[in-house]
């Protein structure tokens, strides 16, 4: 047994915790994410892209068959499954059985940022979408997405669609500048964006005002938070060195930090603290807590 962690976060590590049906393999996991019985949604580059699973990695449904040129986000909140359509350019949001709701965006319509290749830093900023990464509710109602493979924005629409305003633009190192803002999420009266390739984490108001910014980061990806009002950040390889996750107070201080396997793509934490992680490629891997 491998475990993880540290102090009252201790975790067990589950390899290739997911099942599937024998013949069967995973496309690359890009996120992942429970509902309110801890079953866990994996969003997936194949189809079926959406695939369900019990607590114990056995699966039990699928959905969403053609529907998706290129699956990134994936996050669920009061029976409502919100996801990226990174490629098309649109975010959607499903009921839990894959019945649609609502889109944003136009599919295949893209605003003019002058970014061609998803991650660079773009010339400019634009309204949405250029190649979305996230879109996550708010308890209004209202919702924000993270533009940002070739965008550098997050927007906020009001629960029928309408938008409501943006904020950011293209850089490296001042408040409100992003260089691809990959997920984020929605704390009380704040808001956490993961700005991934300049290594830290920025923090804003609901109305897009800056707050500050966390530098103990290496390549965010993705953010999640559990019942304690901890932040559990999955970050991507850097320079050689491991992905890791790690998990934060509320002030961006390390409760704990330990190495994972593969990009740190995607990850959430579930109600009773255990850790699921996506993008490893081809795979799940899940840490139960035991601290």
């Amino acid at each position: 047994m491998t475990t993880v962690g540290t102090g009252k976060h201790i975790y067990e590590l589950i390899e290739d915790w997911a099942k599937l049906p024998p013949g069967e393999s995973f496309g690359m996991v890009s996120a992942i994410t429970t509902d309110d019985q801890d079953r866990v949604f994996a969003f997936q580059r194949k189809d079926p892209p959406v695939l369900i699973f019990d607590r114990d990695g056995n699966l039990t449904d699928s959905w969403g068959n053609g529907s998706f040129l290129f699956a990134h986000g994936i996050y669920i909140e009061k029976d409502i499954v919100y996801v990226t359509d990174r490629d098309a350019s649109t975010c959607l949001m499903y009921t839990l059985d894959g019945k649609p709701i609502q889109m944003l965006g136009r599919h295949g319509e893209h605003s003019d940022t002058g970014c061609e290749k998803p991650g660079d830093l773009c010339p400019r900023a634009a309204g949405p979408f250029n190649y979305p990464s996230e879109l996550v509710p708010s308890p209004s109602g209202d919702l924000y997405v993270s533009d940002g493979y070739r965008n550098a924005r997050v927007h906020r629409f009001s629960h029928d669609g309408q938008l409501i305003s943006s904020w950011g633009q293209p850089g490296k190192s001042g408040p409100s500048e992003f260089h691809l803002p990959h997920s984020l999420i929605v704390d009380g009266d704040r808001i956490l964006v993961c700005d991934r390739e300049n290594h830290r984490i920025q923090l804003f108001t609901l109305d897009g005002e800056y707050i500050t910014m966390w530098t103990d980061i290496k390549r965010p990806m993705d953010i999640s938070m559990d019942k304690d009002g901890l932040y559990h950040v999955s970050e991507g390889q850097v320079d050689g060195a491991s992905a890791r996750i790690s998990v934060l107070d509320k002030d961006g201080g390390v409760v704990s930090r330990f190495e994972c396997r593969g990009s740190g793509h995607g990850s959430w934490v579930d109600s009773r603290g255990d850790i699921y992680l996506a993008g490893i490629p081809d795979t799940i891997d899940k840490y139960v807590k035991r601290g």
